[in-house]
């Protein structure tokens, strides 16, 4: 097990990675609570919410299961869980806790963050992609015009994170976490990036994937210490996402993964940067290892002023003018401002480069 500190201007808060600590989760609470109120979705409480039930048997504990899935994170699940909240008899000693994928983790520390004018969450991922939202303290619900719109940043007052549970992922959420992975890695370094261009999604043992998590942990957490507030180098955690989130909201929040849609983003990042800086990134590289994961990245019937429009929604959009995260090389991103012509130029010629790659 191994455990990674990370410092917010709050509070100073543990990241535990290792196998089966979801058994023994007493030992990771900072401090005793009034109650317990586990948050988790219909898929993850038929594996595991028993488990942690089980690991707290000495406490007062509820448990609310919403539905699976991105479209999940809304205001109406926001509002029922602040009712099972109130109707648990839940108060300013008392914890959430977030036990599932992003969706869960983002809803539930969300509910957190407002209750009572804020109570403690602890995050319990039990995705690859989750190794990313769980830390740094975002917190959000989606508006239907845009993902994230409406959180707030409010950091967990510990991570939990059983790895043993990431063998029941699907493949697609093993390849929506792995793009997240690979965006840590072009921002900051350069060898854990080919490290995992050498790595089959397909067959990851506990020991890699806790390996390879903790890197992504320790890049996410050495870069929110600086910048909590996402107010400067924060930003390059998006890298990938200004497109992967216009199209998610686009496609219809859950029709594809969010990784999946962050991976089209990563190499749409790529080459831009590659345009914009005349440099040459790994863009052949990383489309390839897309394609032999079996990534879905072809898109049709795309209209690129949907896309635009949906881009400007962005958090990182200044009066109206889109600001992405490029790569002047691998681990130098910057952030660049670019007019809608330009967006519009570079959406043309990548569409186009999709369609020859279906």
């Amino acid at each position: 097990m191994k455990a990674t500190k990370v410092k917010s201007a709050s509070n100073i808060y543990h990241v535990y990675v290792g196998e089966n600590i979801r058994y023994d989760l007493n030992s990771y609470l900072p401090k005793d609570y009034s109650s317990i109120l586990i948050v988790t979705d219909e898929i993850v409480a038929k594996l595991y919410l028993e488990d942690i039930k089980n690991s707290l048997s000495d406490k007062h504990v509820h448990s609310s299961t919403i539905p699976y899935g991105e479209k999940s994170k809304n205001l109406d699940t926001f509002y029922q869980l602040h009712t099972d909240a109130i109707e648990c008899g839940l108060d300013r000693q008392s914890l959430i806790i977030a036990l599932g994928g992003g969706v869960v983790g983002d809803v539930a520390g969300f509910v957190a963050a407002t209750y009572m004018r804020g109570i403690d969450f602890i995050q319990m991922p039990t995705t690859i992609l989750a190794h990313d939202s769980s830390v740094g303290g975002k917190v959000a619900i989606n508006h239907e015009q845009g993902k994230n719109l409406i959180g707030n940043f409010y950091p967990p007052a510990a991570v939990v994170y059983d790895v043993q549970t990431l063998q029941t992922l699907d493949e697609k959420e093993v390849r929506s976490g792995y793009a997240e992975l690979i965006k840590e890695a072009l921002i900051k370094d350069e060898v854990f990036f080919h490290s995992l261009l050498a790595s089959d999604v397909s067959v990851l043992t506990n020991d890699v994937l806790a390996n390879q998590l903790n890197r992504g942990i320790e890049i996410k957490a050495s870069i929110v210490e600086l910048d909590e507030r996402e107010s400067g180098i924060r930003k390059h955690l998006n890298l990938g996402h200004t497109l992967g989130h216009a199209l998610e909201s686009i496609l219809g929040y859950g029709t594809r993964t969010h990784g999946e849609l962050v991976a089209i983003g990563l190499l749409f990042a790529l080459q831009v940067s590659e345009k914009l800086f005349s440099v040459k990134l790994p863009y052949d590289q990383l489309l390839q290892w897309l394609e032999r994961n079996s990534y879905p990245i072809q898109l049709t019937n795309i209209n690129k002023e949907q896309v635009l429009n949906r881009m400007k929604l962005d958090k990182k959009t200044v009066d109206t003018t889109i600001q992405m995260i490029l790569l002047k090389d691998i681990a130098q991103p910057v952030v660049v401002k670019i007019s809608d012509e330009d967006i519009l130029r570079y959406l043309v010629s990548f569409l186009k480069e999709l369609e020859k790659i279906s």
